[in-house]
């Protein structure tokens, strides 16, 4: 079913632009992973990042419609307070096909912002699940995951196919055939 906002050539070839991305992520994260598996405590039924308040660009949420129809229609989300994809023992239904932000939960993160002033400061954060091992403000850049990028290549694929409205959608409200956050 192709969601009325969008039309079947653009979400064809947004489809294809988000799986590319989301299988680039999942390479640049791989190293990560590897390098952080120590500390790392994320695992199956880990659902910790897992909040009901996520959302995503309706690009993304489209190729949820279109892997998982059945569920959508047929099966109840899960419980709020946590994400509506959750099984009943905390795993993910969707996670072959899950978002963006769902991909690189759990690492050390890192992003830059602005103080009142207009000095630019680096942040970091981590699941407090990993916290454990050398403090993340010692970890050199490219030992986290720099937030800002990925997100600035799904915001233009979304602007291509919206027109620039940069439409969110909350994971929950797939669920319920709603559309916008």
């Amino acid at each position: 079913m192709v969601h009325p906002l969008m039309g079947q050539a653009k979400i064809v070839m947004a489809a294809d632009q988000v799986a590319a991305l989301h299988r680039e992520v999942d390479a640049q994260t791989r190293p990560l992973e590897s390098l952080h598996r120590d500390r790392l405590q994320c695992r199956r039924g880990c659902a910790d990042c897992c909040r009901d308040d996520i959302s995503v660009f309706a690009i993304e949420a489209e190729q949820i419609r279109r892997h998982y129809p059945e569920l959508l229609t047929g099966a109840s989300p899960h419980p709020p307070g946590a994400c509506a994809f959750l099984d009943s023992a905390g795993a993910c239904r969707i996670y072959p096909h899950r978002p963006y932000v769902c991909r690189t939960q759990g690492l050390p993160l890192r992003w830059f912002d602005e103080l009142e002033d207009g000095t630019p400061i680096e942040l970091r954060d981590i699941c407090p699940l990993n916290e454990e091992g050398p403090p993340i403000e010692a970890l050199e850049p490219e030992a986290c995951w720099s937030l800002g990028p990925c997100e600035g290549q799904l915001a233009t694929l979304q602007a291509k196919t919206d027109g620039g409205t940069l439409q969110r959608v909350e994971l929950r409200a797939l669920f319920t055939g709603g559309s916008t956050a």
